[in-house]
């Protein structure tokens, strides 16, 4: 009863609308011109319809209706595609953006973050103490550490690492040789801290890049992940390769091996655990960093010889993500619900700036288990907001979907809903809730 009603209504809707539309037009030789018919014919025509034929009509109706005034808008671009950039003069082919409502370089976006100290402060403000960095193990649930958590694991670390020797000064370089994980951030908020600058090394830098990197930015103390990154640092040493390594600290538990090889090095081997420890001995109030001062140092692959490293400022990166924050501020708005899943690389600066702009709004940080081909069970259980990828895991994704589609009516089911969705983008409309999305992860 209630269905008839509701079709009832439509098809009432639908006739006002028509008497309306006549009553305007107000001229019976266009209607008839149009061929439109009359109205009193439009009635005896819907009358004489069978019950079922009009709850169809009906039906059709409110699909309809709903569809119109539901359907997605196209987002207007902040400018012309075709030119998102203008050439700066007398600056050597230097560009700007189109974005911006202002000629003026853009040094930072917000007042109370122009250091990446200050960044975090900023989140830990908006949060309180909510949760930031999250973690888990194969089938269990995320576990988190909260803003305040990190904050005081980071004071202990900077703490114990100046007990070991190191400076509070933009000249001490810090390696960390790591897999994305909670203790990542935590080392480099502890860098921050104490005016200390992070240098990443990675796997697929190779181990004469790292031995270069090691050497050229005279780093005494690296921080890594697991036991066997430390027993290749320790190998370089005992080789006479990298004669400055001093200090090497471990994120995961370690064996008695390890120490006997650091100690006929000369190498001292403590665990993450131990130097916080020790910085609870010996705290030290933070001494933050400005916004001139050295923040990281990325050094590339060296495709064309040896690795190059950038050295970027903390008012270098504010202004990087500054730009971003000013040029989306019309269409993205991170807040503290965000949730951000880290599985990119984070010795690469894509997948730093992105999490300096969640943790400025104090959003969450959930980080994969490591494996790549868990990623999808990773997200399953974090429900992240913020999913930042790169076009070769674009195309693996799209190559394993389609992949799935072993029979001819879902590949052409799979095809379609992907030109179908390639249209919407074209004509500006982005959303992650269209009818295509859900026939391509069906």
């Amino acid at each position: 009863m209630l269905g008839f009603a509701l079709v009832a209504g439509s098809v009432w809707v639908v006739l006002e609308l028509s008497s309306t539309l006549v009553e305007k037009m107000q001229s019976r030789d266009l209607l008839l011109g149009l061929q439109l018919p009359e109205l009193d014919d439009l009635g005896q025509f819907l009358r004489s319809l069978p019950t079922s034929a009009l709850l169809g009509l009906g039906a059709l109706t409110a699909v309809l209706a709903y569809w119109i005034s539901t359907r997605p808008r196209p987002i207007t671009p902040p400018c012309d595609l075709r030119l998102q950039s203008q050439e700066v003069q007398m600056e050597d082919g230097a560009r700007r953006s189109m974005m911006g409502d202002s000629s003026t370089l853009l040094s930072y976006y917000h007042e109370d973050a122009k250091t990446m100290y200050e960044v975090f402060q900023r989140g830990l403000h908006i949060t309180g103490d909510g949760p930031f960095l999250g973690s888990r193990l194969p089938n269990q649930p995320y576990t988190w550490l909260s803003y305040r958590e990190v904050l005081s694991r980071a004071e202990l670390l900077g703490s114990g690492l100046l007990s070991q020797g190191c400076q509070p000064s933009p000249d001490q370089f810090i390696g960390v040789f790591a897999q994305n994980r909670p203790e990542w951030i935590i080392s480099e908020l502890a860098c921050y801290t104490y005016s200390m600058v992070v240098v990443p090394l990675y796997d697929t830098l190779g181990p004469d890049a790292i031995r270069y990197i090691i050497n050229r930015a005279e780093i005494s103390t690296v921080i890594c992940d697991k036991a066997e990154k430390a027993a290749v640092l320790l190998e370089n040493v005992q080789r006479g390769e990298t004669p400055g390594l001093k200090t090497i600290v471990l994120m995961d538990v370690f064996d008695a091996p390890l120490l006997e090889e650091a100690q006929k090095s000369g190498v001292l081997v403590r665990s993450l655990r131990d130097v916080e420890a020790l910085g609870r001995e010996n705290y030290r109030k933070p001494v933050p960093p400005g916004p001139d001062d050295l923040s990281i140092v990325c050094f590339t692959s060296g495709t064309t010889g040896n690795p190059k490293g950038v050295m970027l400022t903390h008012g270098n990166i504010i202004a990087d993500f500054g730009g971003f924050l000013k040029v989306t501020d019309k269409v993205i708005f991170p807040n503290q619900d965000d949730v951000l899943i880290s599985f990119l690389p984070l010795a690469h600066m894509f997948e730093r700036l992105i999490e300096a702009v969640v943790i400025c709004h104090g959003g969450r940080i959930g980080f994969f288990q490591g494996d790549i081909r868990l990623l999808s069970d990773d997200m399953k259980a974090l429900r992240p907001t913020i999913f930042p990828v790169v076009p070769r895991l674009l195309n693996r994704m799209y190559d394993k979907i389609f992949s799935q589609a072993n029979t001819s009516l879902k590949r052409w089911l799979l095809n379609f809903a992907a030109k179908r969705k390639g249209l919407e983008v074209k004509r500006g409309v982005i959303r992650c809730d269209s009818v295509w999305v859900y026939v391509t992860l069906a």
